[in-house]
């Protein structure tokens, strides 16, 4: 590990101040301390911020969910109206890393890790998120982990994040601060697929800092949930998932949001299987129908050209679920 200064940061303001500085904010740690252990990351400052007033849920005016960025995992996941009004956010937590780690890490964290690619954490292979320029190893590797959607020539990996995909399928919102002040961006457009600039990943300002997630009202009755695929039942990342909303009305579908992980440089809305639902009336038929056009653009690689099909079937098998045709 190599040498590096720590700071606490009692207020926001300090917070900012430190990370103009070039400070690196750190709350749970259980990602990057990882990462600082195997020399990925090497910050010169850290910033403990988890002093900051960031550590609560709430309903806001309009009928969303705000969850400040340094509440807990498991504390998001126990939240009450988190479990009544998008059990999808609660099950896709639940699902994540152990109860040890949930009991540390944060949302903001969560949302901020990096992926857990094998050549991106070894620092002896060619990697383009890491070192810009040197080439991407898993491209002629072993990828069958990889991304199947929105990949580059640059970078296939994936990114890490379970309660992301349920992010993604809400439509939520991330709230920032920094030296300029207040912003507010789509979580469609926060993570960063690759392109030609993989080491780019949120959509960050220098300094900014994340200061909640907030998903927008939905009508209602919505029913939701999460499905995770993985090589074993615990503490594993996903091979894929599946984050389904559905807002049934007189028998048919009026609203739909569907999104998947384990496929994607980053959570990976799907747009086609949505529309394809509207207005329909939930079946059987209608889950295999709209399954199939999950994978439109995918790329699969040498090794993991099965997670095209695996996609599907998660996504028919959890529209199932949450339309009640199970």
């Amino acid at each position: 590990m190599y040498p590096f200064s720590y700071t606490t940061a009692d207020s926001t303001r300090e917070a900012l101040d430190a990370g103009r500085r070039g400070g690196q904010y750190i709350a749970g740690g259980t990602t990057l301390v990882d990462l600082m252990r195997e020399t990925v990351e090497r910050p010169e400052t850290l910033v403990d911020i988890t002093a900051l007033p960031l550590r609560e849920v709430t309903v806001t005016e309009r009928g969303g969910l705000r969850i400040g960025a340094l509440v807990r995992m498991a504390e998001a996941a126990a939240h009450p109206k988190v479990r009544t009004l998008h059990p999808v956010i609660s099950q896709a937590l639940e699902l994540s890393a152990s109860a040890q780690l949930r009991n540390m890490a944060t949302i903001g964290g969560n949302i901020m890790q990096r992926t857990r690619c094998t050549y991106f954490r070894d620092v002896t292979a060619n990697c383009n998120k890491r070192e810009p320029g040197s080439g991407c190893a898993a491209l002629e590797g072993f990828n069958r982990t990889h991304a199947i959607l929105g990949t580059s020539a640059d970078c296939v990996a994936t990114h890490p994040s379970d309660v992301a995909v349920a992010f993604a399928a809400l439509e939520a919102t991330v709230h920032l601060l920094g030296p300029a002040g207040e912003r507010s961006v789509p979580f469609a457009d926060f993570l960063l697929r690759p392109g030609s600039t993989p080491n780019r990943e949120q959509a960050l300002r220098p300094g900014e800092l994340i200061t909640a997630v907030e998903i927008p009202a939905h009508p209602r009755p919505l029913k939701s949930g999460y499905l995770k695929v993985r090589d074993r039942q615990s503490y594993e990342f996903a091979l894929t998932s599946a984050a389904v909303a559905l807002h049934v009305r007189g028998g048919r579908i009026q609203e739909a949001m569907v999104a998947a992980g384990g496929v994607g440089t980053v959570p990976w809305k799907l747009p086609a299987v949505e529309r394809h639902l509207i207005g329909e009336r939930p079946s059987e038929s209608l889950w295999a129908a709209a399954a199939e056009r999950a994978a439109e653009g995918a790329r699969p690689l040498e090794h993991n050209r099965f997670k095209v099909e695996l996609l599907k079937r998660t996504v028919e098998r959890q529209l199932r679920v949450v339309g009640g045709t199970k």
